[in-house]
């Protein structure tokens, strides 16, 4: 069976300072989840994401627009057809820069961050 998304800013939800449409997980027939997440960004011009650390590895497929990622300090430009790989447990902040809407497609793994050993235990 053919699953099909749209990627549609209206259906996006405000989250992490942006908007963000959840494309992946779904769950399968069985109800299994896949082993990544998936969601397509929304950053107005001018703005940027709240800043964000999480146990998971992270690439942004830039759509649309120009912007500027701060990793760590670490600063790199992107602009539409760029690739841009976030290692986990990296603090990381999106920032638009351009004139227009800066657009991606954020796929993270695993789909759930790994509990913690202080989690399991408390």
């Amino acid at each position: 069976m053919i699953t099909k998304i749209r990627i549609d800013r209206n259906s996006a939800a405000e989250e992490f300072g942006m908007h963000c449409q959840r494309i992946v997980p779904w769950a399968d027939a069985a109800g299994a989840e896949p082993p990544v997440g998936a969601m397509a960004c929304f950053l107005p011009a001018g703005s940027s994401s709240e800043p964000d650390c999480h146990d998971q590895d992270e690439v942004m497929i830039i759509m649309s627009g120009t912007g500027r990622v701060t990793l760590d300090g670490e600063e790199t430009t992107c602009t539409a057809g760029d690739v841009v790989v976030l290692p986990r447990n990296k603090e990381h902040v999106v920032h638009g820069t351009g004139d227009t809407e800066l657009q991606w497609v954020s796929v993270y793994w695993p789909l759930h961050e790994p509990v913690k050993a202080e989690e399991v235990s408390a």
